[in-house]
């Protein structure tokens, strides 16, 4: 999706939801991964890989995966969506045009 000619990212989107999140008094957490020798690293231990993008709480928890408009998910990723589904948890794969339709003001506003 394009915002006055710009394509909305990945990770400004990400900083949009947060601080939506903040405002509707969320708490969030996000692990970031950092540049290595090696590439992009994020630290995780266990079963992380893949682990959604965003965790938010309030009176639930809510996991988000975000990701830009074509973007599919990876498949370490659908695992953790199936299994956070299976143990009744909300998970979204949230894009721009999810932002600019409402549709996560509107799960984060509940």
């Amino acid at each position: 999706m394009e915002v006055r000619g710009k394509t909305v990212s990945g990770s400004d989107l990400q900083d949009a939801i947060m601080e939506l999140a903040h405002v509707l008094g969320w708490r969030v957490a996000h692990f970031r991964p950092a540049r290595t020798q090696r590439g992009w690293r994020t630290p995780v231990a266990g079963d992380g890989k893949g682990f959604p993008d965003l965790v938010l709480v309030r009176e639930r928890v809510v996991y988000a995966e975000i990701k830009r408009e074509r973007e599919a998910l990876r498949p370490e990723q659908e695992l953790w969506r199936d299994w956070l589904a299976a143990a009744g948890q909300e998970y979204y794969v949230w894009r721009p045009q999810d932002w600019f339709g409402g549709r996560i003001e509107r799960v984060l506003g509940r």
